[in-house]
């Protein structure tokens, strides 16, 4: 029966195909009494080994395809799967009697059930990687076959009820054109990975798996979160017109990959890529990145199973640098707690963990880790072209602070005969509304400012932006956010200083118009965004839109503000 189903477009395009269920298999366990349970621990045991040798050899797969920074996922699954805790559970089960599917369930269902209950997404999402881990050695325990989706020969749109990051892995881009699943967000792994894959993707969909036979002919729109099953000839060819002025758009815009980014009147802003790994940086040159708005250094301490040294870090930071060259690069020192957590470093629990021990807060309560980093950076600072920026600044005295402990390093550096750049700039990240208000007196000291504007309007409008029942509050376009955003770009142009953006708002089209009015200096956002972005300040006036502003910031709401933009673009 002819349907259209809805979820989280996750990867922008267009998939005309048809459907290929990645069937979950029956991995029902029983509970048996066992009279030998040394027989039942060989058993697990060997399930153990086989699960490990296959999972090396998708990790190395994953390696060659994405980069080793994203299979580093991974190597989490081999820890899980490693997991002393997790062994001991299932064994001391056994021991008690129980066969060994029945003690690996019950196990793997109290670490699952653990990491669901936690308060932030990045660790409910972890509960994924025990649940990929636990089909493996159960299906191997069971006898049971899974399917494999890298024998698929032609062309299709995978659908499951969840992408699970390994299966993700082996998909091959010549003859999987989308896919779509019942459940996933838009930071979950499978999202992730689909648009490394550059694959039309939704997730999320809750009722794929129910409603879709093997075989249906489907059509994905990953831009809007769409998928029609049974599409009609006249709807097929709606949807082949619409992919082919998408990937026609798509070349088209290949046209602005070696050009500056310049408005209709000759007014040039810069437009650079946020990263979290050296491996989007071929991703951040083949869209034209004029520099690194945002490195996401958080993403070196994850996935691992202690604190990166300091080699690993300059190592890093040096391929960033050396590959940007005269180019800017925003470091982003270290930013975790909040949603942010290591496996192996615990934060403490807190009722806000937003407003919390989290960021630079954290640093200074840790000043080792921090100061690792700061030696790191400043080493690899004679690479490149390196901007220093340190995050959830709220007080003129953490600035200092932070700065003060960045100048000691450099100073023991070279006391030590190390090399450091006397053109590096200090800067912060400006996300919170109290140093937003005296960003004039903050404008005094930084070199920079770089807006990020999700936790801005999260903080602004004491909205949780993880909470759905609040998430209407998220309004980029609020007459607040806009009055805090131009206050800060007035305040440091007064200083002669410079004002990036890296929050999401940075590459929305019904943003940009009004940033480049107010006079943002740079634009950083996902390097799938820049050419289209680059595209719209080539048909914008800086002058025209630098005369909107004392208008748009009278208005009173996102509606009218978002109309008049939409009106005069």
């Amino acid at each position: 029966m002819k349907q259209t189903i809805t979820g989280i477009g996750v990867s922008d395009g267009i998939a005309i195909a048809k459907a290929y269920r990645l069937e979950t298999p029956d991995l029902t366990v029983e509970k048996r009494t066992v009279e030998q349970p040394e027989l039942e621990i060989v058993r697990f045991e060997s399930a153990k080994a086989e699960a490990a040798v296959e999972l090396e050899a998708i990790r190395a797969k994953a390696a060659e395809n994405f980069g080793e920074d994203k299979a580093a996922i991974f190597s989490a699954h081999l820890l899980v799967l490693n997991d002393p805790e997790l062994e001991s559970s299932v064994k001391g089960s056994i021991e008690q009697g129980v066969n060994a599917e029945f003690a690996l369930q019950q196990a793997a269902d109290t670490f699952t059930a653990m990491f669901e209950a936690m308060d932030n997404e990045y660790m409910r999402e972890r509960a994924a990687d025990v649940r990929d881990v636990t089909k493996r050695l159960l299906a191997k325990l069971l006898g049971v076959h899974v399917s494999d989706p890298s024998t698929i020969n032609e062309e299709v749109i995978i659908i499951a009820d969840d992408l699970t990051p390994s299966a993700t892995a082996q998909l091959n881009k010549q003859f999987v054109k989308g896919f779509v699943t019942d459940i996933g967000g838009r930071t979950s792994h499978s999202a992730i990975l689909g648009r490394m894959l550059e694959i039309p993707a939704v997730v999320g969909t809750k009722t794929a798996m129910a409603s879709i036979e093997q075989g249906t002919p489907l059509i994905v729109d990953g831009t809007d979160g769409t998928v029609v099953l049974e599409p009609t000839d006249e709807e097929t060819q709606a949807y082949e017109t619409k992919k082919t002025s998408f990937e026609s758009d798509k070349e088209l815009l290949k046209r602005f990959v070696s050009e500056a980014t310049v408005t209709r009147d000759g007014h040039h802003v810069e437009v650079g890529a946020n990263i979290a790994s050296t491996d989007d940086l071929p991703l951040a040159d083949k869209n034209g990145a004029e520099g690194v708005g945002l490195f996401r250094t958080e993403f070196l301490y994850m996935g691992k199973s202690d604190f990166p040294t300091e080699e690993e870090q300059y190592d890093a930071y040096k391929t960033v640098l050396t590959s940007m060259g005269e180019r800017p690069t925003v470091v982003r020192t270290l930013d975790i707690g909040g949603d942010k957590e290591l496996s192996y470093f615990s934060t403490p629990e807190e009722m806000n963990p937003f407003l919390g021990e989290r960021a630079i807060r954290l640093c200074f309560e840790h000043p080792e880790m921090f100061r690792t980093q700061l030696r790191a950076l400043l080493r690899a600072s004679v690479h490149g072209n390196l901007k220093i920026m340190f995050p959830m600044i709220a007080t003129l005295e953490e600035f200092r602070r932070a700065k003060g402990m960045l100048l000691e390093e450099q100073e023991k550096l070279q006391a030590e005969g190390i090399k450091v750049s006397d053109t590096y700039e200090v800067g912060m990240m400006l996300e919170i509304p109290a140093a937003a208000v005296i960003a004039d007196l903050f404008a005094k000291e930084v070199d920079f400012f770089s807006i990020g504007t999700n936790d801005l309007i999260q903080y602004t409008m004491a909205a949780d932006r993880m909470n759905e029942t609040v998430s209407y509050l998220y309004q980029p376009n609020h007459p607040s956010i806009l009055r805090l955003i131009h206050n800060v770009i007035q305040a440091a142009h007064k200083e002669g200083k410079w004002v990036g953006m890296c929050g999401e708002v940075a590459g929305d089209p019904l943003s940009i118009p009004v940033l480049l009015g107010m006079g943002l200096d740079e634009f950083s956002m996902s390097p799938s965004s820049i050419l289209k972005a680059r595209a719209q300040f080539a048909d914008l006036s800086k002058a025209e839109w630098e005369g909107y502003i004392p208008e748009i910031l009278q208005m009173e709401t996102s509606e009218k503000i978002i109309e008049f933009v939409k009106t005069h673009s």
